[in-house]
């Protein structure tokens, strides 16, 4: 079968970032520098260490990214894909659906990670679309043009108490997940608090966090955020690193960006960070400082 250049090229950059094996992405090796080596993410999924995140400054579906148009939105997607990125970060709140069903319409199941949330928050979208979790979950599963996401989280964690409110929803999306439906479930985090009951809850497969060296948009001083995160990782689970660049705060600082992703690399509790990317500059920006970042702690 003749293969499409942009297919070709996202094969090749999977196939140096690592094997498929099975239906699902093959794990690299520890040692690897690669910024977008395909990594393990607890003890489910495996994808690429960056991710493109499509819900910066989101709310009431729209974001940064689906404000720039369906023509730029369409040419940073692929350009990500076509750099080995593979895990693409979406939900309800942001309306990134569509784009995401488009843009990976045709490409091999096991050659990406769909990550999206469930927002039950008053407000963020239209009251008709909430619902328990198998309702919502099957609308997304239509709506992405996929037999299954790799990753559903319940969005916007604050109470330290979540799991007990949240029970009903978590139960519901177990049993999704038993019938293959999803892979892995966790929820996105916005508290201390929130990210020490997600330590100690053994439903939790994954977490969003946000961090970086200097606080920005994130739930507490560096060093308690930190030491949550660790807590997070000591029990297994796996955790996506968001706000890296402060959601653009530090976009046009050199020297903090170089420190914010050596900060999340350095940390060895975080398998891979999304940056919501609004230009194919900054998406080479970010690669290149990974990979500086992950040969230094080699190298240390």
């Amino acid at each position: 079968m003749k293969m499409q250049r942009r297919e070709f090229l996202g094969t090749a950059v999977a196939g140096a970032a690592g094997a498929m094996v099975a239906g699902r992405i093959a794990r690299a090796e520890p040692v690897d520098v690669n910024p977008t080596a395909l990594v393990p993410l607890g003890k489910e999924l495996t994808v690429s260490r960056i991710g493109f995140g499509t819900g910066m400054k989101a709310w009431l579906r729209t974001s940064q990214q689906i404000k720039l148009g369906k023509e730029h939105f369409d040419k940073l997607f692929q350009y990500a894909y076509d750099h080995g990125i593979r895990l693409f970060d979406m939900a309800d709140l942001y309306g990134s659906h569509d784009y995401a069903a488009r843009n990976l319409k045709g490409k091999p199941r096991d050659s990406y990670a769909m990550a999206t949330k469930i927002w039950w928050r008053e407000g963020g979208v239209p009251d008709e679309d909430k619902g328990d979790a198998d309702v919502v979950v099957k609308r997304f599963l239509k709506e992405l043009g996929t037999d299954y996401l790799d990753l559903v989280q319940l969005h916007c964690m604050t109470s330290p108490t979540w799991p007990k409110e949240m029970r009903k929803q978590m139960d519901l999306m177990e049993d999704l997940k038993r019938k293959g439906l999803i892979r892995a479930h966790g929820c996105s985090c916005h508290s201390i608090g929130a990210l020490e009951a997600a330590a100690a809850e053994p439903w939790v497969d994954v977490v969003h966090a946000r961090i970086n060296p200097f606080g920005l948009k994130m739930d507490g001083k560096p060093e308690d955020v930190v030491a949550a995160l660790r807590k997070v990782h000591a029990a297994g689970k796996g955790i996506i690193g968001m706000k890296i660049i402060g959601e653009g705060d530090l976009r046009d600082d050199d020297e903090k960006r170089e420190q914010s992703v050596r900060f999340a690399m350095g940390l060895g509790a975080i398998s891979a960070i999304i940056v919501g990317f609004e230009q194919t500059a900054e998406m080479d920006d970010i690669r290149a400082r990974v990979g500086r970042a992950l040969a230094a702690r080699a190298g240390a």
